[in-house]
């Protein structure tokens, strides 16, 4: 399969100075795509704070490093707020995360793809999978264990950052909008195997 490729903007947010103006931005947006990375621990029982906030529209993406900034109240606000869609892929996990940062315990507004696939016969939740099914391109994991909290990002962990959050967009939008039909797809249910076998 062709790699996914990011077709948009990607800003890195890693000053509080430029909170205000990126979700001003998003605002502007009734719907976003959204996605946290975490610096990985290879130690049992080690967790660390969500080091990174992926927040994007069709055609470009907000990289808020919450490693340096944490969650500033503009951002925090945005989180909050029910009136503005943002849809991710686990949820409950990212919430999880992000909950050790003081003002940001109640997230509002959220669409987990989790809930919404399972309606278009897609049984395989991961993110990789479902784009590959719907838009036959392959997206990219090698950067997800790489060190979300280094001083700089590298050009590829903020094109795999952007892309995770933009393809959860992408996905939602191409399901709703009616585009994929499963009794077409190449993919083959497994339930539905096995319902014709019995």
């Amino acid at each position: 399969m062709p790699q996914v490729v990011f077709p948009g903007d990607i800003h890195i947010i890693d000053s509080i100075f430029h909170v205000k103006e990126a979700v001003r931005v998003l605002r502007n947006h009734d719907i976003v795509g959204f996605d946290t990375e975490t610096k990985p621990s290879f130690r049992k029982g080690v967790v660390h704070k969500t080091a990174l906030i992926q927040i994007s529209t069709l055609d470009e993406c907000f990289l808020f490093r919450t490693c340096k900034i944490g969650i500033p109240q503009d951002l925090a606000q945005y989180l909050t707020d029910p009136d503005f869609k943002k849809v991710g892929l686990s949820l409950h996990d990212d919430f999880k995360i992000m909950s050790k940062f003081e003002n940001c315990h109640e997230p509002h507004g959220f669409i987990d793809l989790q809930d919404v696939v399972g309606q278009f016969c897609i049984t395989d939740i991961s993110l990789q999978k479902i784009y590959a099914i719907l838009f036959g391109e392959k997206i990219a994991k090698g950067q997800q264990l790489t060190n979300w909290e280094a001083p700089e990002l590298t050009p590829a962990q903020q094109s795999y950052g952007a892309i995770d959050a933009w393809a959860c967009l992408k996905i939602y939008n191409y399901l709703k909008d009616g585009l994929f039909n499963p009794n077409l797809s190449p993919y083959k249910i497994e339930e539905d195997n096995e319902q014709q076998q019995n």
